[in-house]
């Protein structure tokens, strides 16, 4: 890695800032020239399982370092001082990486401990986080008694347990049934309450579209997309799912002049110097479709990541 970066990384824009980030396994490369920004909030990193998004978090932590590029958090290159960096960050791991014989107060007041929190203190805020992921009653069981939607809740706590600024998420809802899903990404939802950033990783769209402002989609390492989840409501975009074949509206809004995407049989019309909903009904009668639905935006984060896919594969 290169001394320092060729221009300044703006502590005021963002949470996390990366250039020309690399990192190769050997032959394996995990990320590829990734230059990404991510501003406050509740932000999805979102790819199939080994498009980069463990390595990425891991670069975020100074577990690892990159091959080549930079990467900052709170406008602090990690490199500079990953120590400090990960005393304002907690981390929630994939994996079970839980002490079976250790309670779950004393395991979180032990995390809490770890960041510098004097023994009583961290007890108490222990409980009191325990409390806040559900896990009231059960706080002086043994881990090794708990079931995974009960240990993934003690992974969530010791991340949160030292009040960081940026909480980093690996897959929270893995392993977890559909009522034991549903509770996590509650609990996430919640962190907003409390002035919490969170990097929430996943590979599944939908947990993704119900708990983030703002999405960064990977794929094979490549940076395929880092903007808000919904684009404002500006009246300047409509989209329209149709009954069919979607391309004999595709081709009556171009002739029209209007940007068109379409992704499956939803098609979206932009234009800032336009009425959007007129053109959007022209086209639809000169066309001869059928309308299923309309709206501001239809698209799924399924339908934008497969389109930023086949765009990025050219």
């Amino acid at each position: 890695m290169s001394d320092a970066p060729t221009g300044p990384l703006r502590a005021d824009a963002s949470i996390i800032e990366t250039r020309d980030l690399h990192k190769h396994f050997g032959d394996v490369r995990a990320l590829a020239g990734v230059d990404l920004t991510v501003p406050p909030g509740v932000t999805g990193l979102v790819g199939a399982n080994g498009a980069g998004k463990t390595t990425l978090i891991r670069l975020l932590l100074g577990l690892t370092v990159p091959t080549s590029g930079h990467v900052a958090v709170f406008g602090t290159p990690v490199a500079k001082d990953a120590a400090d960096l990960r005393a304002r960050i907690g981390y929630m791991p994939e994996g079970n990486c839980l002490p079976r014989d250790q309670t779950a107060a004393d395991f979180v007041a032990y995390a809490a401990e770890l960041a510098g929190i004097p023994s009583t203190e961290a007890r108490r805020r222990a409980s009191e986080t325990l409390f806040l992921v559900g896990l009231h009653e059960e706080r002086f069981r043994y881990l090794g008694d708990f079931s995974t939607g009960m240990q993934q809740r003690v992974k969530l706590a010791q991340s949160i347990v030292h009040d960081p600024k940026l909480v980093l998420l690996d897959e929270p809802a893995s392993g977890l049934d559909p009522a034991g899903r549903d509770q996590m990404l509650e609990i996430i939802n919640r962190f907003r309450e409390f002035g919490l950033n969170v990097l929430f990783s996943s590979h599944l769209l939908d947990d993704i579209e119900q708990t983030c402002d703002w999405v960064v989609m990977l794929d094979g390492g490549r940076l395929l997309r880092s903007a808000p989840l919904e684009p404002p409501s500006d009246g300047t975009a409509v989209s329209v799912e149709v009954f069919g074949d979607p391309l004999p509206l595709v081709t009556a809004l171009t002739a029209k002049g209007v940007d068109v995407t379409h992704a499956g049989r939803v098609v979206t019309a932009a234009s800032p110097s336009e009425d959007v909903f007129i053109t959007v009904r022209d086209a639809l009668a000169a066309s001869g479709s059928s309308v299923r639905a309309m709206g501001a935006d239809l698209r799924s984060l399924e339908d934008v990541f497969v389109a930023a896919t086949k765009e990025s594969n050219g």
